[in-house]
């Protein structure tokens, strides 16, 4: 960092000595889009823009989620672990769709306020781990709505269908979220079995497969 600066200090000085030969600052530049390149309608790309704040509102939720089991009270770093992974995940398609609309030219303006500078998760604490993955089942089911909607939305706008976009997010989002959905459903039913089999203690030995990638 030392360096840097000393570098930077280094040109300014090489600048004021020579003039106009090399400036320590520029003018920002006004971008001027082609139709033929930016080609995105309007209803498409605010329905992008409405997906990326679902998909970081479900990256704190899960981040709630991981922060509720990781206390010293809950204490099953398991579960702590699957759903802070989770929220990797879901902050990582946020940062996919805002590539996205990079890439389509369609993120020249409003950068600022395409995130919240605040997002609420809708609950904090849960009695069970079966209780918590339920609500994740049902976080996902209403992510894949809404990316649904998006590919409708799309499809159904007026002028040519964004095809790009709607293969984009079939072949990639949905995959995922159907494949997520059937993981999680498939974690309730074997957590389920574990305590009707072992009680309360079915919750701790789920646990512990989760944390050592059995489950």
């Amino acid at each position: 960092m030392k360096a840097i600066v000393a570098s930077t200090l280094l040109l300014c000085t090489f600048a004021l000595a020579n003039g106009d030969q090399l400036q320590c600052s520029h003018t920002e530049q006004e971008i001027k889009t082609d139709p033929n390149w930016t080609d995105m309608k309007r209803s498409c790309i605010n329905s992008m823009r409405t997906q990326i704040r679902a998909e970081l509102s479900a990256a704190m939720q899960y981040l709630a989620m991981g922060a509720h089991f990781s206390k010293d009270t809950i204490n099953r770093p398991g579960f702590a672990k699957m759903f802070f992974d989770s929220a990797s995940e879901e902050r990582q398609h946020a940062i996919k769709l805002i590539s996205y609309l990079l890439m389509r030219g369609e993120l020249i303006s409003d950068v600022s306020n395409l995130i919240d500078t605040y997002i609420g998760v809708s609950k904090t604490q849960w009695d069970s781990g079966v209780e918590a993955l339920k609500d994740a089942l049902q976080l996902e089911a209403t992510v894949t709505k809404k990316i649904k909607g998006v590919v409708k939305v799309c499809e159904d706008q007026p002028g040519p269908n964004d095809y790009h976009l709607v293969d984009y997010l079939t072949g990639v989002f949905l995959e995922e979220q159907y494949t997520g959905q059937r993981d999680i459903a498939g974690k309730i039913s074997t957590l389920d079995k574990f305590m009707t089999k072992h009680g309360a203690l079915g919750e701790f030995l789920f646990d512990k497969k989760l944390l050592n990638g059995e489950l």
